[in-house]
């Protein structure tokens, strides 16, 4: 198992992420402070300050003053959204690709697909 190479305040960011889709992190709730994401992570205040930066630029979180960060209300279907176009374009698109290539017809990949659904199903 290789370490994660990517920016702690990467790291961190995403996680808020995950916990905004999750909705853990629901509409209008606080986002952790700087300070609280800083202990947690054991991390300078600087890096975790720059993960609510990024989300902030994102527009998942908004500021109010003396207050702190919150969750803005198109955050968690605005993540969804980016997921499921990252799904898309990552996984779905190349699959259909390599379907083709092997002349797998819509039912004979949809059975591929329940096939391994039914081999790793954890029930």
């Amino acid at each position: 198992m290789t370490a994660d190479s990517r920016p702690l305040y990467q790291r961190i960011a995403d996680e808020l992420r995950d916990l905004i889709a999750a909705g853990t992190l629901a509409e209008g709730d606080r986002a952790p402070s700087t300070n609280e994401l800083s202990t947690f992570h054991s991390v300078n205040p600087t890096t975790a300050a720059k993960a609510l930066t990024a989300l902030h630029q994102e527009g998942l979180v908004e500021k109010r003053r003396g207050l702190g960060m919150f969750v803005t209300p198109t955050a968690r279907a605005q993540i969804l959204d980016q997921r499921r176009e990252h799904l898309a374009r990552d996984y779905i698109r190349p699959l259909l690709r390599e379907a083709a290539s092997l002349g797998m017809d819509s039912a004979a990949l949809h059975a591929a697909i329940e096939q391994e659904r039914k081999n790793h199903d954890p029930a």
